[in-house]
């Protein structure tokens, strides 16, 4: 993998942003600073129990007409760190965008709890759902962002196998899907932000911690035929560049529909970094414009 060229858009924000976070050594700080970050309440969200262990936090336009689409969105944080509360800005601008129902699981956090518990907290969070009055379980769709895109391909394949409930779609933002890229010794680390191949390593080895590998990795799935209809959004700067590439062809191969977006230049985060950006907004309106599609 080389290294492109920052986007024109983020070449400012690139000098800013660090390469990497330095997990693990600062991953109680970072941390801290989420939990800090979540101590204003935001207007208008609500936070409901799942159950004991899962909470989510429910966005909700004001002329809903039921029953409603929805979309159960799983935060990012590499599987380590992370809250639903952190993507309130992009969950509220989703809803308004689409005006549907936007619902962020809190799932737990690695290494504390591994593999497949914040996979079935993500699931627990997608039954529930399911059955909400005001809401249509034909049309749900799952996503996520970076390691809660991981999550979304995985809860796919749950989902797909247990039969219960059938997602409309899913939409994969950056998503960390394979963990052998920890392993590539080719990958120019020059133009990356915020996430490394030690974050990513850490990241990982905290999540699956003994798993089966060939379950637990979306990326290594051999049995895709079936999958809700996916986009997948990457930037050419991103460390998951081509493992995403990977599996959007892969999707396609299996026949699976899965509509693939490619941003020239950007790195990871990049549209949470510089919300207003030119480029970012083109890369959430694009897929708002799918989930529009999957679900009306």
């Amino acid at each position: 993998m080389s290294s492109p060229d920052i986007h024109p858009d983020l070449r400012l924000a690139a000098k800013v942003f660090p390469q990497q976070v330095g997990l693990p050594r600062n991953l109680s700080r970072l941390r801290a600073l989420i939990r800090v970050s979540g101590l204003l309440p935001v207007p208008g969200v609500r936070t409901m129990a799942v159950n004991d262990d899962v909470n989510v936090r429910v966005h909700v336009p004001k002329n809903l007409i039921e029953p409603s689409p929805a979309l159960l969105w799983i935060h990012g944080g590499g599987y380590v760190m992370g809250a639903a509360r952190q993507d309130d800005s992009f969950c509220h601008k989703v809803m308004r965008e689409t005006g549907f129902p936007v619902v962020s699981v809190d799932y737990r956090l690695a290494p504390e709890y591994p593999y497949p518990a914040p996979l079935e907290d993500c699931y627990a969070a997608l039954r529930w759902l399911s059955v909400q009055g005001w809401i249509d379980p034909t049309r749900i769709a799952i996503g996520g962002a970076s390691a809660g895109g991981g999550l979304t391909a995985s809860l796919a394949f749950l989902a797909r196998d247990r039969g219960e409930v059938a997602p409309a779609s899913q939409l994969l933002v950056y998503p960390m899907i394979d963990d052998r890229t920890t392993a590539r010794t080719d990958i120019d680390q020059t133009n990356l932000r915020l996430w490394s191949t030690e974050s990513n390593r850490f990241g990982w080895d905290s999540y699956l911690d003994g798993a089966d590998r060939d379950i637990a990795v979306p990326g290594r799935r051999t049995d895709l035929a079936g999958l809700a209809p996916a986009w997948l959004g990457i930037g050419t700067a991103d460390l998951f560049h081509d493992e995403d590439l990977a599996y959007a062809c892969r999707l396609q191969a299996a026949g699976v529909p899965c509509e693939l977006e490619v941003v020239p230049g950007a790195f990871h985060g990049f549209d949470r970094l510089v919300p207003w950006a030119g480029v970012s907004k083109d890369f959430v309106a694009k897929a708002c414009r799918n989930l529009q599609d999957a679900l009306v």
